[in-house]
């Protein structure tokens, strides 16, 4: 890193860091020359597509790099220590960390409070009684609901959300002075995420906590971070302030990064812009720009080594000049399809559903003290032909569990369900099956590792008689030319696969029955931002072409602004809000549907205060639901008595009490205009 960009006493200095592993096809250089820097206090981004190199970084920040990795850097000190060398004896203490998948970094035989108080006895020195408080202390000060009984429990029973904020409190248990956040907050609501980001960045002001933040959602690093640094397949592409690079970017692959991510500020903004093609071969030695063969600028000279231009912004890119200013191009919109416009006539329509599932264990249970919890509460939703139905809200609040009864998957309690026209009994038909699917969050989980792509799809075609000997080879090129995969892809097995490309094998699973509705569960939630792109507009192109309406669930708002028709709002088993995406958007809204709003990270949004959180109570028999949190409660009424359905405008729905005419009175929720 050149002397100008230097930092000054950093608590973290990086200069020159480069990492291989050994593989197959010879040494894959994971990490090229990258020099960081980080001052006390300071948090910095490290945003890039998967493979880019970000997670190598943190792991040879904690000397776990394994010994078949070589590693090498000019300088890899913290506080004075190199970390070549003494990085396992800093780690836990002086260098805390969260990982991504917090399902595997948790014990599954001990319980929580044991694993979280573990950091405070070792390197702290706390007696154990002490240490139990501290920990219920931390669990509750990162939004945890009923800290004292989660302490108690296993990881097995914490929810996503809940297990992420477990291995945050483990990381910050040590009192350590550099945090290293490996996509910290991908399995969290927006509301406990806006939460966590407050208190993080609460954290480094008082304890002067320097952070190291990895993540693919630009929104929390530009919330968070006071500089960001872009990589892609090992390299530096740009580096310099957060508003510098993600408010003005002047590289081809950052303005890429940002031209795939959907925004909630600007519904149904045409299509997303995901960058074409794939990471180089890294165990292919490329002394020219690695970025060239995506790049929608690359011209002569991209060939030649690409050097860090600049002071405070620095980009490396011998073109920056010439496309500071250009745009990232947007695909065309696809010809009109020739299937003649669907009228929006209801397709599935579900009347009352509700579903309550058992706590606590048999004996309880017998001795009737168990009611178990109410997870979807008398719920009444339609979808058209050819819809995108939203749904959102918190980990908990029945999205998935509504899903699931929509299909038939789960046994309804009470209700009904029509689909095209008639009633779909208990016990779905098999025709039901055929002409409504599921495309899983997990492809990882939910493809079959010892089969190809091929025989995973010929087995969906021949399972709803699709298609018959010769004929299933036919069918599965046709469906893989829906989802845009070359059909050679059919031998190829799940791990030989991306992620957007394992995706898309699920999609073409669920398509292979030709059906007329999809439940979308998370689809998109674990991609990069250009795959996640690219998989936003193929579902919105089947919708033009096949008609396929579907329920998509996300926390995603943008997601959800960006592709759907109509959104429903649930909270604690109960619609409060559904409505065209533009209404909901828009005042008035539910004070639930704000608060969600007001904790979306939005790029160019200045930071605010946390939203309140969750108190963790079960919601009362009667009155609304959300009265415990409701920054607008009116008095008793809300805890008392269910509040009525108010139309707010033509198939917009609010369930409050508060006067519509004082819920349009709340401001924007992304303030006044500039």
């Amino acid at each position: 890193m050149p002397d100008a960009l230097t930092v000054k006493n950093a608590a973290l200095d990086i200069e020159a860091l480069s990492v291989a592993y050994p593989s197959r096809g010879g040494w894959l250089q994971a990490l090229d020359n990258v020099s960081l820097a980080i001052p006390p206090g300071g948090v910095l981004g490290l945003v890039g597509e998967s493979g880019s190199g970000k997670s190598t970084v943190v792991l040879a920040l904690l000397g776990l790099l394994g010994p078949a990795a070589r590693i090498s850097a000019q300088r890899l000190n913290f506080d004075g220590h190199d970390l070549l060398r003494e990085a396992p004896m800093l780690r836990g203490r002086r260098i805390g960390v969260v990982f991504q998948d917090t399902a595997a970094a948790l014990n599954p035989a001990l319980t929580i409070g044991s694993q979280l108080t573990e950091p405070m006895r070792l390197h702290l020195g706390i007696e154990p009684r002490l240490a139990w408080e501290r920990g219920t202390d931390l669990l509750a000060e990162l939004g945890v609901p009923r800290p004292a009984h989660v302490m108690r429990s296993y990881a097995h029973q914490l929810s996503g959300g809940m297990k992420q904020r477990v291995g945050i409190a483990t990381a910050l248990a040590g009192e350590p002075d550099l945090l290293l956040l490996d996509e910290p907050t991908t399995a969290l609501d927006v509301t406990i995420e806006a939460q966590i980001l407050s208190l993080l960045d609460d954290l480094r002001v008082r304890r002067s906590l320097s952070m190291l933040l990895v993540s693919h959602n630009l929104g929390i690093v530009d919330r968070l971070c006071d500089s960001v640094s872009v990589l892609y397949a090992g390299r530096m592409a740009e580096s310099g302030t957060t508003r510098a690079v993600l408010h003005r970017p002047r590289h081809p692959y950052t303005k890429g990064l940002l031209a795939a991510l959907p925004r909630p500020d600007r519904p149904h903004a045409g299509r997303l812009a995901p960058i074409p093609g794939g990471l180089p071969d890294l165990t292919k030695s490329d002394p020219g720009c690695n970025f060239r063969s995506r790049c929608a600028f690359s011209a002569a000279g991209c060939e030649q080594p690409q050097a860090l231009r600049g002071v405070v912004h620095q980009v490396s890119c011998h073109r920056v000049d010439d496309v500071a200013d250009e745009s990232w191009p947007v695909e065309a919109e696809p010809p009109a399809n020739s299937i003649a416009p669907r009228a929006r006539l209801p397709l599935l329509q579900a009347e009352s559903l509700s579903i309550r599932f058992g706590g606590g264990g048999w004996i309880s249970r017998m001795l009737g003290k168990s009611a178990g919890v109410l997870a979807v509460d008398h719920v009444s939703l339609s979808i058209r032909t050819g819809e995108v139905v939203g749904l959102v809200g918190e980990s908990g609040c029945g999205k998935s569990t509504l899903g699931r009864l929509m299909l038939r998957l789960l046994p309804a309690r009470t209700g009904t369900l029509n689909f095209g026209g008639g009633a779909v009994e208990p016990e779905a038909s098999r025709d039901f099956r055929r002409r409504a699917q599921i495309v899983f969050q997990n492809s990882d989980t939910s493809l079959n590792p010892r089969q190809t792509v091929g025989t995973i799809l010929g087995r969906a075609v021949r399972w709803f008689d699709m298609a018959t000997g010769a004929a299933v080879a036919a069918e599965v090129d046709r469906l893989l030319d829906l989802v845009r995969l070359p059909r050679s892809y059919a031998t190829r097995y799940p791990h030989q696969l991306s992620g957007g490309e394992k995706q898309r094998v699920g999609i073409a699973r669920a398509l292979a029955s030709r059906p007329e509705f999809l439940v979308c569960d998370e689809a998109v939630s674990a991609l990069d931002v250009s795959v996640q792109a690219a998989v936003l507009n193929l579902l919105r192109d089947l919708r033009d072409e096949l008609g396929v309406a579907y329920l998509f669930i996300s926390h995603d708002i943008g997601v959800i602004a960006h592709i759907a028709d109509r959104v429903a709002v649930m909270y604690q088993g109960t619609i409060v809000e559904e409505g065209p995406v533009d209404d909901v958007l828009h005042p008035p809204y539910h004070p639930y549907t704000e608060l969600l709003l007001s904790s979306v990270p939005l790029i160019g949004r200045e930071r605010r205060d946390s939203p309140a959180p969750s108190t963790g109570a079960v919601a009362a028999s009667q009155g609304c639901k959300f009265a415990a949190r409701c920054a607008r409660k009116l008095g008793p009424v809300c805890d008392t008595l269910a509040p009525p359905v108010q139309q707010a405008g033509p198939d917009h729905a609010i369930r409050c009490h508060i006067p519509l005419s004082e819920l349009a009175a709340v401001p924007h929720w992304l303030g006044p205009p500039a």
